[in-house]
């Protein structure tokens, strides 16, 4: 039975004009110990997704369609998070489902020391003394490798890499089986970025932790992560394992994006850029989300939505071109040459 299972989600903020559906019809699965990341532009519906999973949509959002089903790690009983108390609900995070936020500055308490933080959050779910919560707290952070003196140090005494592994070690308090990281390494510099997402793989690997790695950096997903999904216009348009969605890319979008990224090994490669700006989602396409901005489109694009279909036993794509069985990979550069829609950098 897997970790979670999403089926169907949709969901939307209410605006002053008219409600905009950040999230429709996704589903995915993470089974035990798998890291599974959602890549897409800003907007795309990665952060929303990781809100519904914890229930901490802002008020202006709510859960419209589908069901958040995780399996506990206790009795092994299946709860749906869309449906649950609010009780039930605190009890879920950190314990079972923890975050490591985008922005530490902003997710730590500035007038509290990290330490108290860490310990608050074991305290609450755990009937400890003090003293035992901190002597943990201790030993987190030097796990994800500070000196334990810092459990003294409040937020602003701290660097911006060193405040990323406080949420790090606040993330594994409480053994959670899943982690929601959302852009871990946003404006951290690349040094530091690679030392943050070494610790995130090994504590992972050590620890048999399932995770959820939310980014715009598909370089990101590559070093971390077993599968992959792409999300474009609030909708999953392709996913599966990773190397054979970086190999193959079943999906426009998704070659794209492989494209728009430079690679060591590929250093003649020619860099693109996708014109154009992601849809209105207060007004969908009846047709494909990308159309307006897919050298590969036909009419039938502009019409009907492609549906997530299969592609081999794993992988699922949502395109009608390659669906038909029209080859991306080959008849891209004769493709890039011929559209206006993608340019040579």
């Amino acid at each position: 039975m897997a970790l979670l299972e999403v089926r169907n989600l949709s969901v939307e903020y209410e605006t002053q004009d008219d409600p905009v559906r950040a999230v429709n019809d996704v589903s995915i699965t993470i089974e035990r110990g798998e890291r599974m990341g959602l890549v897409g532009e800003s907007g795309c519906g990665k952060t929303t997704i990781a809100k519904s999973l914890i229930g901490l949509l802002p008020k202006n959002g709510r859960v419209t369609g589908g069901s958040i089903e995780l399996t506990r790690p206790g009795d092994g009983s299946v709860v749906d998070l869309t449906d649950v108390r609010p009780k039930t609900m605190q009890d879920i995070r950190w314990a079972e489902i923890a975050m490591i936020s985008q922005s530490a500055m902003n997710a730590l308490d500035p007038v509290y020391s990290v330490g108290q933080q860490i310990v608050e959050a074991i305290r609450f779910h755990e009937d400890v003394p003090k003293k035992e919560a901190r002597r943990r707290a201790g030993e987190l952070i030097d796990r994800v490798g500070i000196d334990k003196e810092h459990l003294n140090s409040y937020p602003h005494q701290l660097s911006g890499g060193m405040r990323q592994r406080v949420m790090i070690a606040m993330a594994l308090a409480l053994d959670p089986p899943l982690i929601l990281a959302d852009e871990p390494t946003t404006a951290l510099d690349v040094v530091t970025q690679d030392h943050i997402l070494s610790q995130i793989d090994d504590l992972c690997e050590s620890e048999n932790i399932s995770m959820l790695m939310i980014t715009h950096d598909i370089s990101v997903v590559s070093e971390t992560c077993d599968r992959i999904g792409i999300m474009y216009g609030g909708e999953l348009v392709e996913a599966g394992p990773i190397r054979e969605v970086f190999n193959d890319p079943q999906h426009p979008y998704t070659q794209g994006l492989l494209n728009a990224f430079p690679s060591l090994d590929g250093m003649g490669r020619d860099l693109i850029t996708i014109k154009g700006q992601p849809p209105d989602l207060t007004a969908p396409p009846a047709g494909c989300s990308f159309y307006e901005r897919c050298p590969y489109s036909e009419e039938r694009c502009l019409e009907y939505k492609p549906e997530l279909t299969p592609r081999g036993s794993d992988r699922r794509a949502a395109c009608f071109v390659t669906e038909d069985g029209y080859d991306i990979g080959t008849n891209y550069e004769r493709i890039l040459e011929d559209s206006s829609k993608w340019q040579k950098l």
